[in-house]
């Protein structure tokens, strides 16, 4: 088998926050909301797109949130993207590692954990394995 890519990532969010997602994903950061396939349509949850972003929010009947594991999304602007998300009463956390990666983190309306790098930073994955 050869992986050949990352199509979408799927978070939680409880029952009910259907509303919160969409001001937060679609109004805050901008994405697009995509209608679900009629047979998931159900299910509830929403799903949302933008440049290089597939993301899938699910309903979890027990919901809690991602504290630790976390999606990293870049952005252009990443002090724009701090003030914004602090002006909109976003909770904020600063990292202590120095890597070398402008970053922070972030939470949701539901509290998982979110990640935006600059989007000069994309990739430092590849690069901290490189040495």
């Amino acid at each position: 088998m050869k992986v050949s890519g990352l199509d979408h990532v799927q978070i939680s969010m409880p029952e009910g926050g259907e509303g919160s997602a969409r001001a937060f994903y679609g109004g805050l950061l901008g994405l697009d909301e995509v209608a679900k396939p009629q047979p998931l349509a159900g299910r509830g949850g929403c799903w949302f797109s933008g440049p290089g972003i597939d993301l899938h929010l699910g309903i979890e009947s027990e919901f809690r949130p991602a504290r630790r594991a976390h999606m990293a999304i870049t952005v252009a602007d990443l002090a724009a993207a701090r003030r914004d998300l602090g002006a909109a009463g976003v909770n904020i956390a600063t990292d202590d590692a120095e890597i070398g990666v402008e970053r922070f983190y972030a939470d949701d309306p539901f509290g998982n954990r979110l990640e935006f790098v600059a989007e000069a930073d994309r990739g430092f994955t590849r690069r901290f394995s490189r040495g």
